[in-house]
């Protein structure tokens, strides 16, 4: 048996790049991005694993062991993590939560697996051995990688995978392998930019049987972060973090001050989940470019409270409330109406349909009466910019409606700087 059977030679590259090719043909929406990786021979790579910088490192080993249709799907799975930025939500996710050490990251890869293997092989394309999928979690398909990491711990059901290592450009966390920042053949901020832009662009041109996972992805990708959003998601982050916002008391861990009074047991203050609901203008005076902008909101939303779309709500109303939509529905979310506009009575729907919120978002073009008094919940407001509206009643020009109440957070939806 020479060295090469056992996987000690160099790497065979003529095998990756016809997997590569493979992988190409299976995805051809991701050819940019297959191509865009540098390759890095490593023996200290378990497998393949990527960088921050687009380095795909390599182990020489598991090449020669690995058929070249399973290479072809690591290929594919590797390239995911960078363009979902996983790295990115990864660090972001542990600096909100104080998470540190290897197994929060190991945990951030795990996620961030399930988040990619649910809908990434078939068509063509050959599911890896020992590809993490929800199912080996007891988990359900189409999360993101921040739910996934809410609903499970390192465990019995997590042992198999304990190996796992895709990399810092899977969870931020950089290796002893990571040519880093400075090294060669890394691609700039701008041109990771460009690449992610390419695979959004030709899975939008020709969607065809792209998995839907996929197209959600392109179709944000095309709406970047912008600075009324990142306002919106900073107020609502504000109002379910404040003093009270999903609160309660419970007597499954009773109070510590329960020992200064024997005989007496003492509830304690429990942190639950903040739960939102979104109120969405549906009348007349709203356009289409304001129910598409409302749409993005409302997954901008669910991300500022840790993409937790099972305590998210959805209401559209325009002088009548419609149906309260979970978020975590699979179907879309219809927004009816088109008539007048009295968002007091979505005020009273959602605060009437339990369990009642701790925040309430309104989106809104603000042609609208607002409650006489303050609702026993945090309340932001995300105000379609008016500077782009039509005329406030076409009937009466002069027309100008109230502004929105002092005990609501306000934020103009499509400027980078009102706020209050």
């Amino acid at each position: 048996m020479t060295a090469d059977t056992l996987g000690t030679g160099p790497l065979d590259r003529a095998k990756l790049f016809a997997a590569r090719l493979h992988a190409v043909r299976a995805r051809p929406f991701m050819a940019t991005a297959l191509f865009a990786l540098h390759v890095v021979e490593s023996r200290r790579v378990p497998t393949m694993a990527v960088d921050r910088q687009w380095r795909c490192y390599v182990s020489p080993a598991f090449v020669a062991r690995t058929p070249v249709e399973e290479l072809a799907g690591v290929w594919v799975h590797e390239v995911s993590h960078l363009l979902r930025d996983h790295h990115g939500r990864g660090d972001r996710f542990a600096r909100e939560r104080g998470l540190t050490g290897r197994a929060e990251r190991l945990r951030m890869n795990i996620a961030a697996d399930c988040e990619i293997n649910d809908d990434a092989f078939g068509d063509g394309l050959l599911r890896p051995e020992g590809a993490v999928t929800p199912e080996l979690l007891r988990l359900p398909g189409g999360r993101l990688m921040e739910d996934y990491l809410r609903r499970f711990g390192l465990g019995p059901l997590t042992q198999s995978v304990a190996w796992l290592d895709c990399g810092s450009g899977a969870d931020g966390l950089e290796r002893e392998w990571d040519l880093g920042p400075d090294g060669a053949h890394g691609l700039s901020p701008q041109e990771r930019d460009a690449v992610r832009f390419r695979v959004a662009q030709g899975i939008t041109a020709r969607p065809g049987n792209t998995p839907k996972g996929w197209r959600r992805w392109a179709e944000e990708a095309f709406h970047p972060p912008q600075p009324w959003r990142e306002l919106l998601g900073a107020a609502v982050r504000s109002a379910t973090s404040g003093a009270g916002a999903g609160e309660d008391y419970t007597y499954g861990r009773p109070s510590r001050r329960s020992a200064g009074l024997p005989g007496v047991v003492l509830p304690s203050l429990r942190r639950k989940p903040p739960r939102v609901a979104v109120i969405i203008d549906t009348s007349g005076s709203v356009g289409d470019d304001e129910l598409g902008s409302a749409l993005l909101e409302v997954a901008a939303i669910s991300r500022a409270v840790g993409g937790r779309r099972d305590l998210v709500s959805v209401l559209p109303c325009d002088a009548a409330a419609q149906l309260v939509h979970p978020l975590c529905r699979e179907a879309g979310i219809p927004l009816v109406g088109g008539g007048g506009t009295d968002l007091r009575t979505g005020f009273a729907k959602v605060l009437r349909t339990g369990p009642r919120p701790d925040v309430v978002v309104v989106l809104t073009d603000g042609q609208t009466p607002w409650p006489d008094s303050r609702p026993p919940c945090r309340t932001v407001v995300g105000l379609f910019d008016r500077r782009r509206t039509r005329s406030w009643d076409e009937g009466d020009p002069d027309y100008v409606p109230d502004s929105p109440p002092a005990w609501a957070r306000v934020v103009t939806i499509g400027s980078g700087s009102a706020a209050r």
